[in-house]
């Protein structure tokens, strides 16, 4: 049944896109921001953050290396005011990527309300057990808010 169909590599319309996974940093390692604590963190994701902060919900990302140094902001998700999607395997592709060594995770809540929702502490556990995975570590969870931050590692989550 199949002898007389041509092989399927020698098809004329056998195309596949090239893959490029690039990570480059304009920061010069001495340059680069070191995180001390949750409110370092804090600090650099609030200079950062591209939106007003009470709009939409966002969640983003803080890649570290080895010496805690930030090797970058990504921007995960965006949503409306009550919440916003993660996708784990784009976190986690982008924190490969970068050849990061942690990751601390941030979402802001436009409401002002800094307690963690049950949906957030469960998104929390699930990408601290896949890290684990990846040999990455979870570091914290920011929830942001305009004047103040919930730390899940401050308050004994991580």
């Amino acid at each position: 049944m199949y002898s007389s169909m041509k092989p399927y590599y020698a098809q004329s319309n056998f195309q596949v896109a090239e893959i490029t996974l690039q990570y480059q940093s304009t920061v010069p390692y001495a340059d680069r921001v070191r995180i001390r604590d949750s409110q370092s963190a804090y600090d650099v994701l609030m200079h950062h953050w591209s939106q007003d902060i009470s709009f939409v919900e966002e969640f983003k990302i803080l890649l570290l290396d080895q010496s805690n140094a930030v090797l970058g902001i990504v921007p995960i998700s965006k949503g409306g005011l009550t919440g916003t999607v993660v996708d784990a395997r784009l976190l986690f592709s982008a924190a490969l990527l970068a050849k990061s060594s942690s990751i601390i995770l941030a979402h802001n809540h436009p409401t002002g309300n800094m307690r963690p929702s049950q949906q957030d502490i469960q998104l929390t556990k699930k990408l601290i057990e896949g890290a684990k995975h990846l040999d990455l570590r979870i570091f914290d969870h920011l929830i942001i808010c305009e004047h103040s931050y919930y730390s899940f590692t401050d308050e004994g989550l991580i």
